[in-house]
């Protein structure tokens, strides 16, 4: 089981120090060493709960000028969901864990609360087995319909259209079709010109009902 991040004031991280390790440098944390990369998500976790506790704790003026003593102001808000999103955890416990994943969890913490509630129930939690359960959690993309189209091109640049074949279990439609056409002696493509011109009429309200 998880130990869950227990009350008390987190130890503070000095703006100079927290800077750089800032998530906008990923060439420079690819190049630090997997001791040097937990120390940086621990460091990232602790600032994003002690920042947690100071709003809690201090009044908005006081707040405000902590923000701007650290140079904090506009950045505080991705912290603070960091906070919101990791509170049951330490941050001893991500210690084996980029930063980045980190950001990308809480950047979309409704959409990967599984991931998290699956989390809570490891023992052990490393990158591996993160990026796995964010893997699972994606959904794949469902592919846009294909608009349907009856045109055909020809070689000389022109086109004409054909209509699908049309599946029926009672066959009415073919039936009636080759009916009207041994009947009438018309072709298949003049008694459906005529069938869609007296439907689009209709549709128009250009047909007079005399019934």
């Amino acid at each position: 089981m998880m130990t869950s991040r227990q009350g008390g004031t987190a130890t503070p991280v000095k703006s100079h120090e927290f800077e750089q390790y800032s998530p906008e440098q990923p060439d420079a944390i690819e190049n630090l060493s997997l001791q040097t990369l937990a120390d940086v998500t621990k460091a990232i976790l602790r600032h994003a709960f002690w920042l947690a506790e100071q709003k809690r704790y201090l009044s908005l003026r006081e707040y405000r000028k902590l923000l701007l003593d650290q140079g904090w102001q506009g950045e505080e808000k991705k912290y603070l969901k960091i906070a919101a999103t990791f509170g049951k955890f330490e941050p001893q416990d991500f210690a084996q864990v980029e930063p980045r994943t980190i950001y990308q969890l809480a950047e979309r913490s409704n959409k990967y609360q599984p991931v998290l509630d699956r989390l809570l129930d490891l023992s052990v939690i490393n990158q591996e087995t993160v990026r796995s359960l964010i893997k699972k959690q994606r959904t794949p993309r469902s592919k846009k319909a294909e608009k349907l189209s009856i045109w055909r091109r020809l070689k000389n640049g022109g086109r004409y259209c054909q209509i699908p074949p049309i599946h029926e279990e009672s066959e009415q439609t073919g039936t009636t079709l080759q009916a009207m056409m041994d009947a009438e002696g018309l072709t298949a493509q003049q008694i459906v010109a005529e069938a869609i011109a007296l439907r689009k009429a209709y549709k128009e309200g250009k047909l007079v009902n005399n019934q």
